[in-house]
């Protein structure tokens, strides 16, 4: 009886499971046990695993070889599909041309895999670090605080970036001025190598090189061999009006530099808490506080606005709590040409001492309104109708 453990148990799927169930196991287990993703001293567990889930899954997405293992298992793979005839001397492209993962067709899971761990699958592909890469920079990202006002009017802002930038003695090559980079002696300038992993022969980046092909024997004194070095650079960023929290702003070409172009800045928007509003959306609000006869009578108030101080009008008969709408006085929507509103909250003062003129007169008021002018009922309603 074959001592190895089920094919289904291994990639952690039922035996009714779907190919797409198949595929999707073994790339997150392949991703997760690979040799080269693991720390050192897990290397050797890990080694075992990738030959055990990369076996199942060789037999398992092969709908013929399936077919047999579910009728007579390991043993019937064994016989028909002995390991040494498929996989001995082996490499990667052989192996998926046996799979019918089609090794060149572009799009196979093994490609999409091991392409993300940095390995050339057969056939002549290159690396992704191979000499002669062109990259991308690095895209960067800032954080900046404004205040409500500098929201609704946009600003300009001076920003300070630190980033990694071509060295300018060397040129970006790491090398000495005057001396040049050398082949690489553990690749032999191909920026990869070949690995033998059980029945699998993996070519792999360079540990040598970082598959560039090619090592520097002298490096330049200003970037160590690295080719960058970091500077601070000062970048004015222009924020447009509308931005809240959590807005991001993009400005191209200002991110690291990389040998085919530079990367992004993101800048992204804080908008600090203000002491007098509150922002909605594109609304503020706020509150003003007016005396008991200006509610009564009515008048205007001084009310603040992000522009500045304005005049209200207050309506005779205003109860307290009531909530007053000034058009067009918010913030910008930054996506449309839409203004938001500022919303005034209005609170009645209620005189906590009288004089005793002012007494009198609220009596005189309470008698000609048919009201009683004793505690506890005309002052007391007089109260609850302002709250």
């Amino acid at each position: 009886m074959s001592s190895k453990r089920d094919y289904y148990e291994i990639l952690g799927i039922s035996k009714n499971a779907s190919a797409e169930d198949i595929r999707k196991s073994y790339r997150e287990m392949a991703l997760k046990f690979h040799p080269d993703r693991v720390p050192v001293e897990q290397k050797k567990e890990a080694e075992e695993r990738f030959k055990e889930i990369s076996e199942a899954y060789a037999v398992l997405s092969d709908s013929a070889k399936r077919d047999l293992y579910d009728r007579y298992g390991h043993s019937g793979i064994d016989q028909k599909y002995a390991q040494e005839d498929i996989f001995k001397g082996a490499d990667f492209s052989s192996i998926f041309r046996d799979m019918g993962g089609g090794y060149g067709s572009g799009g196979s899971i093994f490609e999409e895999i091991f392409g993300d761990l940095g390995f050339d699958l057969g056939g002549g592909r290159h690396s992704r670090g191979q000499s002669g890469r062109r990259t991308r920079g690095r895209d960067l990202q800032v954080a900046v605080r404004i205040s409500l006002e500098e929201a609704a009017e946009g600003v300009e802002k001076i920003l300070t970036v630190p980033r990694y930038e071509t060295c300018s003695a060397c040129g970006g090559s790491g090398a000495r001025p005057g001396t040049k980079k050398t082949t690489c002696p553990q690749c032999r300038g191909s920026g990869r190598t070949v690995v033998s992993n059980g029945f699998f022969q993996l070519a792999q980046t360079c540990s040598r090189c970082g598959g560039e092909g090619s090592i520097i024997q002298s490096p330049c004194a200003d970037c160590h061999g690295e080719g960058k070095v970091r500077v601070t650079k000062k970048i004015k960023v222009k924020i447009p009006a509308g931005v809240d929290t959590g807005s991001q702003l993009r400005v191209r070409q200002e991110g690291e530099a990389g040998t085919n172009s530079r990367g992004d800045l993101y800048v992204v928007i804080e908008v600090a808490p203000h002491n007098i509003f509150e922002r909605h959306h594109n609304d503020i609000a706020t509150s003003v506080t007016i005396s008991m006869s200006k509610a009564v009578l009515g008048g205007e108030v001084e009310v603040p606005s992000l522009e500045g101080r304005l005049t209200m009008k207050i309506p005779a008969g205003t109860q307290s709590g009531k909530t007053f709408r000034l058009k067009g006085k918010g913030l910008p929507d930054i996506h449309s040409r839409d203004i938001g509103d500022e919303l005034v909250k209005v609170n009645v003062e209620i005189p906590v001492k009288l004089s005793g003129r002012q007494r009198q007169l609220m009596e005189e008021f309470a008698r000609l309104g048919g009201e009683s002018a004793g505690a506890g009922s005309f002052g007391d309603k007089i109260k609850r109708s302002f709250r």
